[in-house]
Parts: structure tokens; C-alpha cells; sequence
């Protein structure tokens, strides 16, 4: 299963992150617009490992597992280097930990609902979202080296846009957290009734035979 199309390109995109990185390290304007173009593969691979998989019905656990993992860790990772190099700029570090901490969140979140083998699926704003952020991320990325959009430089076009992928990320990751929440409330339930079972049950073998 790991070496399908579909699996070799998420682990692709885990591949290009120390690439990304040292993109960072190479003098603007060509490390800025090469660390674009790594950016724009990784982003492509987000995309056609799930279409390949379903179009080959080369679906697996393990691509479940991989893709999520290999979105959040670039995600992060530049985010990181970004901050690092005062790409982003001023109170615009605000949406990105607000990114970061979602990040975070739906992470242990899907590692709890996990272990009790409850699932849960991405939403078409989380896909929205995701989308919006590897795209100002570009412009982020490109930074000072890009071209002006009328009084807007590249850094303003993509902090405006990382304001508005945070605002997403509060609405998805509420919607997470609010469906995991469910399902913890009724596992709860659930174990409650369990306990209460065995308890009416203990006192009646606990009696000795007449």
C-alpha cells in the first residue's frame, strides 16, 4: 500500500517540506520564487493523491492516515519559517497561531476519536480552507520579491488572505470539535449505562446459592 501513486505523493508532499524550508536560506528573489514552485507541487499532490486514489480505487487506512499528517506538518512548518524571517508581519501572527493552534486541536482530537474507532470526515469548508491557506501562504512565501496588485504588495495580498482562512479555521475547527464532543458525550453515555448494568448485576451473583 505505501508505494501506490496515490501514497507516494502524500509522502511526496512530507518529502518537500526540507526543501521548503531551505528555501528560505537561499538570497530573494530566486529562493522565494523556487519555494513558491515547491509549495505550488506540494499543493498539488493535496489534491490529486485523493483524486487518484478514487479514480485507481487505491483507497487505503493508510492514506487516510498519511494525508491529514503531511497537510498539517506543511502547514506548520512554514507558518514556523514565515514567522522566522518576518514574512508575516506584525498582528498578522495573530491568525496564524490562530491556524496553528486548530491544527493542534483537530490532531488530538482525531487521535482520541480514533482509539475509539469513530471517524471524522473532512468537510468541504475544511477542503475550502485548506485551499484559501496553501494560497496566501504562497503569497507569503513570494513575499517581497512579488509584483505589486495595485496599492497592494504581494505580503498584503496574502496577510488579508490569512485573516480570512483563520476566520474558516475557527468555523471548521468549532464544527470538529462540536462533532467530537458528540461522540464523546455519547461514549459517555454509553459507559454510564455499562456501569449501571454491572452494578444490578454484581448484587445478584454476589447472592449465594439457596
Amino acid at each position: 500500500m505505501l508505494t501506490n501513486i496515490p501514497n507516494l505523493l502524500t509522502l511526496s508532499r512530507i518529502g518537500s517540506i526540507p526543501l521548503l524550508v531551505g528555501m528560505f536560506y537561499i538570497d530573494p528573489p530566486l529562493g522565494n520564487w523556487l519555494g513558491l514552485a515547491i509549495l505550488t507541487f506540494a499543493g498539488a499532490t493535496d489534491f490529486f493523491d485523493g483524486y487518484l486514489a478514487r479514480a485507481m480505487k487505491q483507497q487505503s487506512l493508510l492514506g487516510k492516515f498519511l494525508d491529514p499528517i503531511a497537510d498539517k506538518l506543511l502547514v506548520s512548518s512554514l507558518i514556523l519559517m514565515l514567522v522566522a524571517f518576518d514574512r508575516i508581519p506584525g498582528i498578522a501572527v495573530l491568525p496564524a497561531v490562530v491556524i496553528l493552534c486548530r491544527e493542534l486541536l483537530v490532531s488530538g482530537l482525531r487521535e482520541f476519536l480514533a482509539g475509539a474507532q469513530v471517524g471524522v470526515p473532512v468537510s468541504r469548508l475544511a477542503q475550502y480552507k485548506t485551499t484559501l491557506q496553501m494560497l496566501m501562504l504562497g503569497f507569503l512565501m513570494v513575499g517581497p520579491a512579488g509584483p505589486m496588485f495595485g496599492p497592494l504588495t504581494t505580503t498584503d495580498v496574502g496577510v488579508i488572505g490569512l485573516w480570512i482562512a483563520a476566520l474558516l479555521t475557527l468555523i471548521t475547527g468549532y464544527d470538529y470539535l462540536r462533532a467530537g464532543l458528540r461522540h464523546v458525550d455519547d461514549m459517555d453515555s454509553k459507559a454510564e449505562a455499562q456501569s449501571r448494568i454491572e452494578a444490578q448485576e454484581k448484587p445478584q451473583e454476589d447472592q449465594p446459592a439457596a
